[in-house]
């Protein structure tokens, strides 16, 4: 009897403690700090980014005020949005827009490029140019140069390739392979479809890490890769010199639930190398 009682005791106490943990995860997120290098810039150099990928409208804090917080702290040279900021279910956009336009008081430079979410919400025309009217940069199937400090960037970006809205070829317009190159694309799924992605560092999201990842196995389950996928969040070499990154996100889609697998920003330096 003893050992019975002391077995329920233990499985309350697990289910308490994995609760604890998912709500930790889904709801409190932490700022991932990755690096690059590149010979493409100057020695010594350095350019930040701050990505924020697949929001699907979640707060953190009253007013996303611990969010926005964080971006400001990070004092980043550049904030990239990868898609996913409103969900397909959204129907108000005044959260996201005042956070929106929180992010362009913090930094001039924000970019976007478009998620699927965005596409399948019947806001998605408002919301564009709600982006647009606030000094966010829209690069889908777009691209621009960024200068700092005597160095120069290309930024491209494509819309959202699971629902094929990309346009590789229209993004990389008139783009040589002088200077260091970033692509912006919601879906990481991009670098299957299209080969040699001209590119020096790819941003992704859409994954969401799998949202709930298990030990030994990983997650189980990803947008566009079907079960056990292979890449879901993290750094994978494409070839020598060229990356891509996939941001695990901040928010849920379908069930509100993260598990093994905190909400996150990511703050992305490429230093210069010789």
């Amino acid at each position: 009897m003893k050992k019975m009682s002391f077995a329920i005791a233990a499985f309350i106490a697990f289910v308490i403690a994995c609760c604890a943990k998912i709500y930790q995860e889904t709801h409190y997120f932490k700022l991932k700090r990755v690096t690059f290098n590149s010979s493409k810039l100057p020695a010594g150099s350095s350019f930040t980014i701050l990505q924020m990928a697949d929001l699907h409208n979640h707060n953190f804090g009253s007013n996303n005020e611990t969010l926005i917080h964080t971006i400001k702290s990070s004092n980043a040279d550049i904030i990239v949005l990868t898609g996913d900021v409103i969900d397909r279910t959204t129907k108000n956009l005044k959260y996201v827009f005042s956070l929106i336009d929180e992010l362009t008081a913090i930094n001039q430079n924000v970019f976007f490029v478009s998620g699927n979410h965005e596409w399948a919400n019947a806001l998605s025309e408002e919301f564009f140019n709600g982006l647009h009217e606030r000094g966010v940069i829209i690069l889908d199937n777009q691209n621009t140069q960024i200068t700092k400090d005597m160095m120069t960037l290309h930024i491209a970006g494509v819309g959202d390739a699971s629902t094929e809205h990309e346009d590789l070829h229209q993004a990389f317009h008139q783009i040589g392979d002088d200077y260091y190159t970033i692509l912006l694309s919601h879906s990481p799924d991009i670098t299957e479809t299209y080969y040699a992605i001209p590119a020096d560092l790819i941003l992704s999201g859409h994954t969401h890490g799998g949202q709930v990842r298990f030990p030994f196995i990983g997650a189980l389950v990803a947008p566009g890769q079907g079960f056990f996928p292979k890449r879901t969040k993290g750094t994978y070499t494409i070839e020598p010199n060229r990356y891509l990154y996939i941001d695990s996100g901040l928010g849920t889609t379908r069930l509100p639930v993260r598990f093994l697998n905190q909400s996150q920003l990511s703050l992305i330096t490429i230093v210069g190398s010789k």
